[in-house]
């Protein structure tokens, strides 16, 4: 039996942006795979942007608007409640994925029995231009984390992670002053000792153009020193499965 695709996509105000990225994804996804997209009270035309790209699609998309803002974090949550794939992937509206990114993710999944995979990413400017070959090597990602050292400095990018249904199940629901959705998925990886999957290659141009919904904002120290506190709470609250 195939391993079957969820692709959860938040947006907000990605017309702009939007077509290369779906269209990157969708070609990579066959008739048993699913699409879901979360808008988050977009003001321009997304929602009929991604209507029209994801017409022809043969398999399943399911295309939901908020009531009123969430933020990323909790559209994602949104997202992934409705994701029924066995490997389900995180999708920002602006980058653009490479041809192989769901075949070798997929692969990992299967022969590395993995709960968690990431991948590199090469940094994209707003013109195009390439700004580094590794996401990992420009924004000084560790990839080989303990929780303290994740709580520190998160080095897993959700635009880059592909999950199990398995740890999702145990992720949700996010608690309420979580501060970085990819951040809880690892920390629930590492509480219930799931495998972790890095491959070392891009499988995604990563566009920066300052505009970006996630991974932009930068905060006064104070409240990274808080937020980072809530979440080891979270993280100690969590009650391990058994296997």
């Amino acid at each position: 039996m195939d391993t079957k695709v969820s692709v959860c996509m938040a947006t907000y105000n990605g017309q702009k942006t939007i077509t290369k990225q779906l269209n990157s994804i969708l070609k990579q996804l066959s008739l048993e795979d699913e699409m879901i997209i979360v808008d988050d009270c977009s003001t321009d035309e997304t929602i009929k942007t991604v209507k029209e790209i994801t017409a022809t699609f043969k398999g399943t998309v399911i295309i939901e608007k908020n009531a009123q803002n969430m933020g990323p974090i909790f559209s994602f949550e949104k997202a992934l409640k409705k994701a029924t794939g066995d490997l389900i992937f995180l999708s920002d509206q602006d980058d653009e994925w490479l041809d192989n990114k769901v075949e070798l993710m997929k692969n990992a999944y299967l022969s590395q029995h993995a709960d968690l995979i990431v991948s590199d990413a090469t940094v994209i400017g707003k013109d195009g231009s390439i700004i580094d070959s590794s996401w990992n090597h420009y924004n000084n990602n560790s990839m080989n984390q303990s929780v303290m050292g994740n709580l520190m400095k998160n080095g897993y990018t959700g635009a880059m992670m592909a999950v199990s249904k398995k740890l999702v199940a145990l992720s949700l629901p996010f608690p309420p002053k979580v501060e970085m959705h990819d951040q809880w998925l690892f920390l629930v990886a590492k509480k219930n000792k799931l495998k972790t999957f890095y491959i070392k290659q891009p499988l995604m141009n990563y566009v920066r153009h300052g505009g970006n919904v996630t991974g932009m904002s930068k905060r006064r120290k104070k409240d990274m020193v808080v937020g980072r506190f809530n979440m080891l709470i979270d993280y100690l609250k969590l009650r391990r499965t058994e296997r």
